[in-house]
């Protein structure tokens, strides 16, 4: 890799982090609990709705793949063939996680208490945002 495009790859978080208008970056960086709370709500609203949470874990394994080699011969020409080899790989395999259905329960409880104790916060965070960060209806 070039030091130009490791430069670009090191710069890409920094752009993509700008991406959104004014108005959106302000209401992503003032309502982010209070997203992140109604995921974790969603999850354990689902957690309960299946009856088990779900998990990951890494899987180690060997692959057999073509791998490329290359020699120099006698008369200075390079020589290219495949020679199957392995190769280790890790694969990210869901499992499932038993829950207990009380627990599950209050956290789901708790959760929505704090999810409506934020809302009224993110909403004027939102109308702020929105009279701070006025944008055309049009486009």
């Amino acid at each position: 890799m070039s030091r130009n495009s490791a430069l670009v790859l090191l710069a890409l978080p920094l752009v993509l982090a700008a991406c959104g208008t004014p108005q959106q970056r302000c209401i992503r960086d003032n309502t982010g609990e209070y997203r992140a709370v109604s995921r974790l709500l969603a999850e354990v609203e689902g957690n309960l709705a299946r009856g088990y949470a779900w998990g990951e874990r890494a899987v180690e394994s060997d692959r057999l793949v073509q791998c490329r080699r290359a020699y120099t011969d006698g008369d200075g020409n390079v020589v290219v063939y495949y020679d199957p080899c392995f190769v280790d790989t890790v694969e990210i395999v869901p499992y499932r996680i038993p829950i207990d259905p009380a627990a599950e329960t209050r956290k789901r409880d708790f959760l929505a208490e704090r999810r409506a104790a934020l809302s009224g916060k993110a909403a004027q965070a939102v109308e702020a945002c929105k009279a701070a960060y006025p944008e055309d209806e049009k486009t």
